[in-house]
């Protein structure tokens, strides 16, 4: 049965960016290190965990202030519940040290672009730091300073604060957090070779570390799937062939999840219904999700969301940018 959509090459560890596992060591400590949390309560590992999937198990993540991880999080009680949940579903972190890879985040408010002149169009916009080892580098440093996220609320941090006054303010401070604890300050020292002593580690040599350990600890090409497309007929069972012809044939899943990566990377809206309020822009009168168009500004953009990548999709359920759907 021939196809409607042709087969994408086998990703290979060619399609990768190369990264350095000494600054991926450093990465996965401050991975899971709450010291970059505003009220050092959260880690990125909080809602990017190993254990599910590298998401959270949550249709709509909680994230500073919340109790507990995964799917048991909740968002505390009486009057230390959390105001405000994360308004969109966790992504899962596989292969994003694609080469490939150009736009980030449900709406595509980070990519690769020459907007600012630096290199990207993203929410920092001109006060964007230079020096990032990858677009994943660069959007690895936006959680920290997302109120509901990591930074907290105002008033109850210096990093929640800075970010009121602009949002480049708080990277220093998180940096100097980071750099003064000898054991990291060492650590970059001996990782980064511009770096003599631990009084020049910024939030760039921050994200960089923490780029280069997300990308190598979560590649994957080596599934079934990437066998099969090496022409290892017997890789996949008859039930997952059926499902192969029809995710490149007749249902025409692949117009959309196509390429090496299985996404192209462009924004689509599939009538996902409302599910929570979504990231509604202030000014809107309404609690609604436009999704691309609240980056865009364009009528055509409106509530179309980026294809997501679907390397280890079976492990980071619920989907859709609104966790609208459990399977």
């Amino acid at each position: 049965m021939a196809q409607a959509t042709s087969l994408p090459e086998p990703l290979t560890a060619d399609d990768f960016l190369p990264f350095d596992r000494q600054q991926a060591k450093i990465g996965q400590l401050l991975f899971y290190d709450k010291i970059l949390s505003g009220n050092r309560n959260i880690a990125c590992s909080t809602c990017h965990h190993p254990e599910f999937g590298t998401s959270d198990g949550l249709s709509l993540g909680i994230g500073e202030g919340g109790v507990g991880l995964g799917p048991t999080r909740t968002a505390g009680t009486g009057d230390d519940r959390i105001k405000k949940r994360i308004p969109r579903n966790a992504p899962g972190l596989w292969n994003l040290g694609a080469k490939d890879l150009r736009v980030f985040f449900h709406d595509g408010r980070l990519s690769v672009a020459e907007t600012f002149e630096n290199g990207f169009n993203s929410p920092a916009e001109e006060w964007l730091p230079e020096g990032f080892n990858s677009i994943l580098a660069t959007q690895a440093i936006f959680p920290l300073v997302a109120q509901f996220e990591m930074a907290g609320n105002p008033k109850e941090n210096e990093i929640a604060g800075a970010i009121h006054d602009r949002i480049d303010a708080a990277w220093p401070i998180l940096a100097k957090r980071v750099r003064v604890i000898p054991e990291y300050g060492e650590m970059f020292v001996e990782a980064f070779d511009h770096i003599n002593s631990p009084d020049q580690v910024t939030i760039t040599e921050i994200a960089n570390a923490l780029a280069a350990f997300m990308a190598l600890e979560w590649t994957s090409y080596d599934s079934p799937f990437d066998a099969y497309l090496s022409g290892e007929k017997e890789a996949l069972t008859e039930a997952q062939k059926r499902g192969f012809l029809l995710f490149y044939g007749k249902a025409n899943c692949a117009a959309c999840h196509s390429g090496k990566l299985m996404s192209d990377q462009r924004f689509h809206a599939l009538g996902l219904p409302p599910f929570g309020p979504g990231r509604t822009r202030r000014f809107d009168p309404m609690v609604r999700d436009v999704g691309r168009m609240g980056e865009s500004d364009q009528l055509e953009d409106s509530y179309r969301f980026r294809t997501p990548m679907l390397r280890n999709v079976a492990l980071t359920a619920p989907y859709g940018h609104n966790g609208a759907y459990r399977r």
